[in-house]
């Protein structure tokens, strides 16, 4: 895997607050992914989808971003519906749906108490998601979901200045920086954002792509 791709190693100790978490889901969870969740996609990917951090039992179970919990419920079929990924999402890291074109991340990649990483822990992160961008040689466009999110990648690409705006799509660089409501259980249970809202995200992009 090419070193900038690589992400933080699996006993990671940047962030105090999260290893005391994750050592201790790894005694009561022991088969459980308990370690910084890796992306997924290729090195080919012109379309780099930057979340927030891993859900407890989502990412963090499974060890594949978004992949079972609310989230990737919104998320996989939207890839799938506009041509992203091709397969079946079945909530599984092993059901074979693979990305096209695309690579998921996250700004945090090791999960954080009630799902809240501070900016301590954003910033310790960012170098990984700084090598990350550019070792993506075909990289065009990277989608923020959420205000961290959308901070996340302005430091990482030493940019300032574009404010977070859901559905906008920003030059920012040699890429466009698109926005969107993280794909939450929670934001999609207050309608703050509706699987049509992300469906045109995700549709604008491709389109553009």
């Amino acid at each position: 895997m090419t070193a900038g791709l690589s992400g933080p190693p699996h006993d990671c100790r940047r962030c105090p607050r999260l290893c005391g978490l994750r050592d201790r889901l790894r005694t009561e969870q022991p088969d459980w992914h308990n370690a910084p969740v890796p992306s997924f996609g290729g090195a080919d990917a012109e379309l780099l989808i930057v979340g927030l951090a891993p859900g407890l039992q989502g990412a963090n179970r499974t060890g594949r971003p978004f992949t079972g919990d609310g989230a990737g419920e919104v998320l996989y079929p939207a890839l799938l519906k506009f041509g992203f990924a091709t397969g079946v999402y079945d909530a599984r890291p092993d059901d074979g749906l693979t990305l096209r074109r695309a690579r998921i991340t996250n700004a945090v990649r090791c999960v954080p108490p009630e799902n809240k990483p501070v900016g301590a822990e954003v910033a310790a992160c960012n170098p990984f998601l700084t090598s990350e961008i550019a070792a993506l040689p075909n990289l065009r466009t990277i989608l923020a979901l959420g205000h961290i999110a959308h901070g996340a990648v302005l430091r990482a690409l030493e940019l300032k200045g574009i404010p977070f705006k859901h559905g906008a799509i920003a030059d920012a660089g040699r890429y466009r920086l698109a926005d969107s409501y993280h794909c939450s259980r929670y934001n999609m249970n207050t309608r703050r954002l509706t699987v049509a809202m992300f469906d045109a995200v995700i549709e604008g992009i491709a389109a553009g792509a």
